[in-house]
């Protein structure tokens, strides 16, 4: 039996967008951003399907643990490093990297007797004002870990751009420069051997001075674009995800009739409805506006009233002939995540990550051979 509510992952498409990541970063090291369970597509599968990458990258240990209790021997980032001495103690163990962003972390490290050990990603904090050293600062902490018996050495060195989707906004240049100018500021003996990183996805298509000795793309792997104005598949993106469902009633209303919950949707005449089983407790957006498109039979047909918890309801004035059973298609290949997330006034992550654990998760290839 088809689930009501269900997303097919097109596996192949991974390795697509991995190509144009390639395409754009010809001569870095990918390390590819699967954190908050492979952005809502799954960790495991992700990870398989990512296979040829230089690295992973995850945000928080628990999650790169678990990549290796799986049998993944690719190198692993923890981005948000660690915070006590028994969260270290686990990265030791696994084989996990380590973002260094903390003061609390320097004191850590200096009470540890372990010699070379831990791999680290020493962050430089250009203009987040999140995680990591301020320019000031970067130097005399880069010097400290390289005193640090558990530090493996070279060190590695990294930034994260805060507004790279916004190509027209000087705030990236700004942010590459003072990342430039301040490893430059480290005098290194050989600066070959202190790998690099600022690039994330928007960073890769729309910087290229961004792109340095490794590239973190996160977004662009899933067929998602990072920027508001486009789609994937405005970029040669191949979205993994798309999103579905089925009419289960059908339903004539008439002029003046309210729809959903407090009614905000009045019918300006005579309508025929759609009721289709998904909702926010599915991980469709609660916020999408009346007019959001969704696919019925292929169709575009306007979303009308409130989302709520397990059904939407959708204008079928131009469709007479749908009925219940009739498939319906959220977001996907013919209808871009991205459009869906602007109706929400959101952005395109939160609605892949956003998915519950009620949709049951079907690959194509496994679909299609059901078939």
């Amino acid at each position: 039996m088809i689930p009501a509510a269900y997303a097919v992952l097109n596996i192949d498409a991974a390795q697509h967008n991995l190509q144009q990541v390639r395409r754009y970063a010809p001569h870095a090291k990918i390390m590819a951003v699967i954190k908050a369970n492979g952005y809502g597509h799954g960790l495991l599968r992700i990870a398989q399907a990512l296979k040829p990458v230089d690295a992973f990258a995850v945000a928080r240990a628990d999650e790169g643990i678990r990549l290796r209790k799986a049998g993944i021997k690719t190198p692993i980032t923890v981005l948000e490093g660690f915070t006590c001495h028994e969260e270290l103690n686990e990265l030791l163990l696994y084989q996990l990297d380590a973002v260094v962003h903390s003061f609390c972390q320097l004191e850590i490290l200096a009470e540890r007797p372990e010699c070379h050990e831990l791999a680290i990603w020493l962050k430089l904090d250009t203009g987040m004002n999140r995680l990591g050293f301020k320019a000031s600062e970067y130097k005399a902490v880069f010097e400290q870990l390289q005193q640090c018996a558990i530090i493996k050495c070279p060190i590695n060195l990294m930034t994260h751009l805060a507004n790279a989707d916004a190509k027209e906004d000087q705030t990236t240049a700004t942010q590459i420069n003072l990342f430039t100018d301040t490893i430059n500021n480290l005098q290194l003996a050989d600066p070959s051997q202190n790998q690099r990183s600022i690039a994330n996805s928007a960073g890769i298509l729309a910087w290229p001075s961004a792109i340095t000795d490794w590239v973190r793309p996160g977004v662009m792997l899933y067929g998602i674009s990072p920027f508001a104005e486009s789609t994937g598949a405005q970029l040669n993106l191949k979205p993994i995800m798309s999103l579905h469902s089925r009419l289960i009633a059908v339903k004539h209303l008439s002029q003046g009739d309210k729809v959903g919950y407090a009614g905000t949707w009045i019918c300006p005449k005579d309508t025929t409805l759609g009721v289709i089983a998904i909702g926010y407790g599915d991980g469709y957006p609660r916020y999408a506006k009346a007019g959001t498109p969704v696919l019925v039979n292929g169709q575009r047909v306007p979303l009308i009233g409130r989302v709520s918890m397990d059904m939407i309801t959708v204008d079928l004035g131009s469709q007479p002939d749908a009925k219940a059973g009739d498939p319906v298609t959220l977001w996907g290949e013919d209808l871009a995540v991205e459009e869906i997330a602007l109706c929400a006034d959101t952005i395109p992550y939160t609605l892949v990550c956003g998915i519950t654990q009620r949709v049951q998760i079907v690959e194509k290839s496994v679909l299609q051979a059901n078939h």
